[in-house]
This record gives structure tokens, C-alpha cells and sequence, in this order.
């Protein structure tokens, strides 16, 4: 099936790409909605100026789409971008939110579009440890949750990582995926990348006990 990848830059939405092409999907656009609030209702924020250097290592081209942040604004801008893209369907890396889900089924049933979401649904631990296999290298780019301090912000996902995040769980039931909001990530490689990209300029905010890592500049590495 031909897809769009509604990409946001982080681990779940590089994972669900990679798995959609695994199961021989082909997806040549990479659809990111930018919007102007940085509480949006559906999409994620945090350096989406950072999109157009993945897409061009993965060789993807790039839709964007612009909203207000509002639901209704959002949603519109995720119609617009998909009109007339020549694709039958689209892959999202949702896991659990019912409300996103449904607000992409609502998109995608008026543009009969099929949505693909290989993450809906799967026990998050499982995810963890099969994006990791995978070779999907993120970092923490963004912190809003009780447990966080400042020096989770550009901290790479690893097993590690991986092991203190179920300790953040036990004691403040957050989720280890960030699927409510706790993290937010970037995809710094997957297999689909030609090459490694690496953060050479970005900037701290942290505020009480939440922060943002914002990324200035991506570049590809070299050996």
C-alpha cells in the first residue's frame, strides 16, 4: 500500500515508519503539521524545525501542514496536507490515545484513506525493547512530568535510560513510552536514515520541573 507517514521527528512516529516499510509499505511522504500553539490538541511540537533534515536523510519528501493548535485547526491542517496526495492511507505512531485515534479515523474516513498504526494498542515495555532492537537511536528533547529534572533533556534512549524510566514508573505511573505527555523525543537514526544526524546547536529551557531541549541545528555525522 502507498502511505504518507504523519511524522512528528520522534521515536514512535520514526518506529511506525520503519515497521510500515518492514511490512512492505511503500511511503514516500513524510506529512508534519506545525502548529502555532505549543499545546496542541493532536500533534506533537517540540522542533519541528528539525523535520527537514530527517526527511532529507531518509530521502522522504516533505508535506507540511499548518494549525493553530486548536482541534478543529488541527484537524484541518492534517486534511489539507493529505488532499491530493497520491497515497491510499496513512501511518501514525499512536499507541494509546483514544482521542488522537479518533480524530485521525475522522480525517482519514473523509478522504478514504486507510490508517495504519503498527503501535496502536501493543504492550509498551514490548515496544521499548523492540524499537531498541531495531536500531531507532532517540534522545529526550522535552520533559513535563513529576520525576524529570533538567538532566534527562539531550539524554539518549537506551537500556539504561530504558531502566530508570520503569523506576519513574513505579513511583509516579508514568508511561515509559511518553505516550501521555511525560517526554517528548528525537529520532536522531533509524535504519531508513543514510546517515546518523547529530545536534551541533541547541538551547535549555526548564522551568520548575519541566523543560524543553530546544534543537537549533541537525547535521549528518561523520565517521
Amino acid at each position: 500500500m502507498r502511505l504518507a507517514s504523519l511524522y512528528s521527528g520522534g521515536k514512535d512516529s520514526a518506529f511506525s515508519l520503519y515497521l510500515a516499510e518492514q511490512q512492505g509499505h511503500d511511503v514516500p511522504y513524510l506529512v508534519n503539521i506545525v502548529p502555532e500553539d505549543r499545546a496542541s490538541w493532536i500533534f506533537h511540537t517540540p522542533n519541528l524545525n528539525t523535520v527537514p533534515a530527517m526527511a532529507e536523510s531518509m530521502g522522504k519528501k516533505l508535506v507540511l501542514g499548518h494549525s493553530t493548535g486548536e482541534e478543529g485547526s488541527d484537524m484541518e491542517g492534517m486534511r489539507r496536507a493529505l488532499e491530493g496526495l497520491d497515497v491510499e492511507g496513512i501511518v501514525t505512531g499512536a499507541i494509546w490515545s483514544d482521542y488522537q485515534w479518533d480524530r485521525m479515523n475522522m480525517v482519514c474516513g473523509d478522504l478514504g484513506l486507510k490508517l495504519i498504526a503498527p503501535l496502536w494498542r501493543k504492550d509498551q515495555d514490548m515496544l521499548m525493547d523492540q524499537m531498541l532492537d531495531a536500531g531507532i537511536e532517540a534522545v529526550i528533547v522535552g520533559c513535563y512530568a513529576e520525576g524529570f529534572d533538567e538532566s534527562w533533556l539531550g539524554r539518549p534512549i537506551d537500556a539504561e535510560t530504558v531502566k530508570d524510566l520503569k523506576r519513574l514508573r513505579a513511583k509516579y505511573h508514568i508511561s515509559i513510552m511518553g505516550e501521555g505527555g511525560e517526554y517528548e523525543s528525537m529520532a536522531l537514526y533509524s535504519p531508513l536514515y543514510s546517515k546518523r544526524l547529530r545536534i551541533i546547536s541547541s538551547e535549555r529551557e526548564w522551568s520548575r520541573n519541566n523543560g524543553t531541549l530546544h534543537v537549533r541545528e541537525l547535521v549528518p555525522d561523520t565517521p
